[in-house]
């Protein structure tokens, strides 16, 4: 298994080092070459960064290759899309079980129960009980999450709901619905150890999502960072307990 201090040294020499010989001759500076950044990815499976057919391929899609220096995109085309929140990876959490972290974030769009305000409402549908969704995965998921938008804005209502308490859903700043996001998320890969497996292959790598991203998206959006920060704490605990 290769190692994340290992892996973070050689990022480091082979980023810095060409800018620090350059330092010795010239006051310019240089730009690291192709080699050198494909150098960079010598402990990481080459295919996480190859060419894939792009014909007929989603507008909202980024490629594999269009990762930047030091950077992968957490493609669904290869083992990194069990960490997309599309991925069908079961887990737990508060007593309850999801079938993917789509399905979780999503189902808070729909009532908990009858009195629910938004089961209350007249003249709206909902397609999905709440206990549906929750156990849904991948586009079925978002598709579900897209009705139940529509409905939240028939309502005029910009929160969901979770264990009966109301949640700004975009708020300005982090809030509530992105701290259940980031332990949903965190449950999700304690849980799976593929997800954590792979997670942790990444070593110090900057994870980039797959799709286009509206400017400015609210914290529990972006996915690719809270994996980061999770990535973070695992390889604390690695430091410090290491497996024998």
């Amino acid at each position: 298994m290769n190692s994340p201090v290992l892996n973070r040294s050689l990022l480091f020499v082979l980023t810095v080092l060409p800018f620090m010989v350059a330092g010795c001759h010239s006051p310019r500076a240089t730009i690291p070459s192709s080699r050198d950044l494909l150098a960079a990815r010598t402990n990481y499976p080459a295919h996480w960064w190859a060419p894939v057919a792009t014909n007929g391929a989603p507008a909202w899609e980024i490629f594999p290759p269009e990762a930047g220096p030091g950077e992968v995109i957490l493609s669904k085309r290869n083992d990194l899309g069990l960490l997309s929140n599309f991925a069908a990876t079961p887990f737990t959490f508060r007593g309850r079980h999801y079938a993917s972290l789509e399905g979780f974030w999503q189902m808070m769009k729909y009532p908990e129960n009858e009195n629910d305000p938004r089961a209350r409402f007249s003249g709206l549908h909902w397609a999905f009980t709440r206990e549906q969704v929750a156990q849904m995965t991948a586009f079925e998921a978002k598709h579900a999450g897209d009705l139940g938008s529509e409905n939240m804005e028939r309502m005029g209502i910009t929160w969901v709901t979770f264990e009966s308490e109301q949640i700004e859903y975009r708020p300005a700043e982090p809030g509530e619905h992105y701290r259940l996001i980031v332990a949903a998320t965190r449950e999700k890969v304690r849980q799976n150890p593929d997800v954590k497996r792979v997670l942790l292959a990444t070593g110090n790598l900057v994870l980039k999502p797959d799709h286009h991203q509206e400017p400015n998206a609210p914290a529990a959006w972006r996915y690719y960072e809270i994996l980061m920060q999770i990535r973070t704490e695992l390889q604390a605990e690695n430091t410090h307990h290491p497996a024998r």
